[in-house]
């Protein structure tokens, strides 16, 4: 039975580590009631669910792959068998494989990069849609993707497949936005910077941030909180009169 949550609902996909784990439990510090999605790290993800509940906000964790639309599908009943509605979605969830030039990528590393980064967040938005637009009899929400300063800068040498697919998820963004204005959805993307994550180590370098922090004109790298911070604050209604805006995270490079 489905149980109607008082408190806005708001997923994270990805919401296990890095930015995502700090916008879920900076979220619940706002009176959000959290889901969460993770791919493989159960027990942290059950970490990120008991500070939740330790904050008194209800949590849900979900294993989901986003670009499989079956397990979204999944992870969208779930959601409405336990809180019963959905308020925001943070497409946060991503993938990045080892630095490497463009002639040495294989095909199954394109793939499964534009299937998590662009896909997976497009399948996302589709079943947030049908419960959020005015045209569903939905109450409105808000949606945020989390793109990345790559698809500005191109990231040459290291991950274009990874910054084309954040690429795509930026034309999505704008596209999509403008497409459920007048359906009571917002749609907007926070564009992370050099971040302190453990998302460099799937790169194959841990200690690309402080490698790289004397190119940010701020002289340092940005923590998951900052992100955090700015994605719920696009999420919120302090937000109201912002759609299809971008908004960069990155230390002023």
């Amino acid at each position: 039975m489905t149980n109607i949550s008082e408190a806005p609902v708001i997923l994270i996909t990805g919401g296990s580590r890095g930015v995502g784990a700090a916008t879920a439990r900076l979220a619940a510090t706002q009176g959000y009631d959290v889901a969460i999605s993770y791919v493989s790290n159960a027990s942290a993800a059950q970490a990120v669910v008991a500070d939740i509940e330790g904050l008194g906000r209800r949590a849900l964790a979900v294993r989901a792959d986003s670009a499989d639309p079956g397990q979204v599908e999944q992870l969208f009943a779930a959601i409405d068998q336990v809180f019963g509605r959905i308020d925001v979605l943070v497409n946060n969830a991503a993938v990045l494989e080892l630095q490497s030039r463009l002639e040495d990528l294989s095909f199954e590393r394109m793939q499964r990069v534009f299937a998590v980064n662009a896909i997976g967040p497009i399948l996302c938005a589709q079943q947030v849609s049908k419960r959020m637009s005015h045209r569903h009899g939905g109450r409105g929400g808000s949606i945020v993707n989390v793109s990345s300063a790559a698809a500005r800068l191109g990231s040459p040498n290291e991950y274009v497949d990874y910054a084309a697919s954040k690429g795509a998820l930026e034309t999505f963004t704008t596209g999509f936005a403008k497409e459920v204005a007048r359906e009571g959805i917002r749609v907007n993307c926070v564009r992370p910077g050099h971040i302190y994550t453990e998302m460099h180590a799937s790169g194959g370098e841990p200690g690309r941030v402080d490698r790289v922090k004397g190119s940010i004109p701020m002289g340092r790298g940005g923590q998951p909180e900052e992100v955090a911070r700015a994605i719920l604050w696009l999420a919120s209604d302090e937000a109201s009169f912002v759609t299809g805006t971008f908004l960069d995270v990155t230390g002023g490079k």
